[in-house]
């Protein structure tokens, strides 16, 4: 099922969790992680400024137990989403539950915790509207050839198109919570363009990334994936060239 589905789908949750005078809620959304979730969650809660919600994508092991066990909150899907699907469901749970500020992680121990509090100066001090915590050196050749091509593509002044670790202000996580941002498969490319075309402000702070503890990426697990990921980018990059209104020449109206 594609991630346009997510607000039709019902899911099972647990109690919200209680509000906070200045909230920030950490959406992490996790698809058989049970190797990493419970530390990942527990590394998050000690900074003591955080809530967690873990949106259990379908997985068929113990991630969402061992996620309440550590202490987050968790939302269930019936389906597997993807992991845009996963990320628009907490964006909808921050809207419904009063949270203005987003941070979105991996659940596999890549980001680290301790940077994110870095993620929220921008947003605090009216920089940005958006944060992504960029780390550039953990990409492939490969991956970073396609950064480049996507770059120039889309006009994106972000280098690391792909990181999922990221900061959304209130007015960015309403409109990620919308069902404009339903029809995207992936976080990077298509969420970027969809802010940018809204005025909402991107910026990049770089941040310290560990190797996944262990798995492999979603989107390159295969070859099919990566064509799937890189055909679908592509024509997301090229409406939106075809999209941006043609210059007139000075003199004319």
């Amino acid at each position: 099922m594609s991630a346009h589905h997510v607000q039709d789908a019902p899911f099972r949750q647990t109690p919200p969790l209680p509000k906070a005078a200045s909230p920030v809620l950490v959406v992490i959304p996790a698809w058989n992680e049970q190797a990493s979730i419970g530390d990942v969650v527990r590394q998050v809660i000690a900074l003591e400024e955080f809530h967690v919600l873990v949106v259990d994508d379908a997985s068929t092991d113990d991630t969402a137990d061992l996620a309440l066990r550590a202490g987050a909150q968790v939302v269930t899907l019936p389906v597997n989403l993807g992991a845009w699907g996963a990320m628009q469901t907490g964006m909808r749970y921050a809207r419904q539950n009063g949270y203005q500020t987003v941070i979105t992680m991996d659940a596999d121990g890549q980001h680290l915790a301790e940077t994110l509090p870095s993620l929220l100066t921008p947003l605090r001090d009216y920089h940005a509207d958006v944060v992504i915590g960029s780390c550039t050196p953990r990409g492939s050749r490969a991956r970073k050839t396609a950064w480049t091509l996507f770059r120039r593509l889309s006009g994106l002044n972000v280098r690391d198109l792909t990181s999922g670790l990221r900061a959304y202000s209130g007015p960015a996580v309403t409109l990620l919570a919308s069902s404009r941002a339903s029809l995207l498969d992936y976080q990077d490319v298509g969420v970027l363009l969809l802010l940018r075309k809204a005025g909402l402000r991107i910026q990049e702070v770089q941040v310290a990334m560990c190797p996944r503890r262990h798995g492999s990426s979603k989107v390159f697990s295969s070859w099919l994936k990566v064509g799937e990921y890189m055909l679908l980018t592509l024509v997301l990059c090229l409406s939106h060239c075809m999209s941006r209104p043609t210059p007139q020449p000075q003199g004319t109206k």
